[in-house]
């Protein structure tokens, strides 16, 4: 089975210099957990998980090492999410995120998302973004269709 046959053609794609308050809104409009960033000519250049939106927030791991208990001021991290979302996609997105083209067997996709834990990965034309596919999609499409 190929990816063209379980491809969805409705990524939702944001830009680089998009706040990530747009992604958040888009994301939770499209209840997606991540989007696909594309330039103008809708080439994809990278990819934005709600981990990359919240991870920000966090202290690093040195600072729990070192003050623990400062480094679990939740009520304090939550107030930094303002400025968190004041951000712009680049200083969060993974850039040249693995993607799959129409043509791969769609079990290259699922072992991508193994490896990475990923649930969706861009599909491309060369370039150019095509569209996404999800593990629910496959399953879907190889254990129900075929069952």
């Amino acid at each position: 089975m190929l990816i063209q046959e379980v491809v969805s053609n409705d990524a939702v794609s944001v830009n680089k210099e998009d706040s990530l308050r747009t992604v958040v809104s888009k994301m939770v409009l499209n209840n997606c957990a991540s989007v696909t960033v594309v330039d103008d000519e809708q080439n994809l250049i990278g990819v934005v998980t709600i981990r990359d939106v919240m991870m920000p927030l966090y202290p690093a791991q040195g600072e729990y090492v070192h003050d623990s208990l400062a480094a679990r001021d939740f009520e304090g991290m939550e107030e930094g999410y303002a400025k968190v979302l004041d951000k712009v996609v680049a200083d969060v997105m993974t850039a040249n995120p693995v993607s799959v083209s129409t043509s791969d067997p769609v079990l290259k996709a699922l072992s991508f998302m193994g490896l990475r834990n990923l649930r969706r990965i861009p599909v491309v034309d060369g370039s150019k973004l095509i569209g996404v596919v999800t593990i629910e999609a496959i399953n879907g499409a190889m254990f129900i269709q075929h069952g």
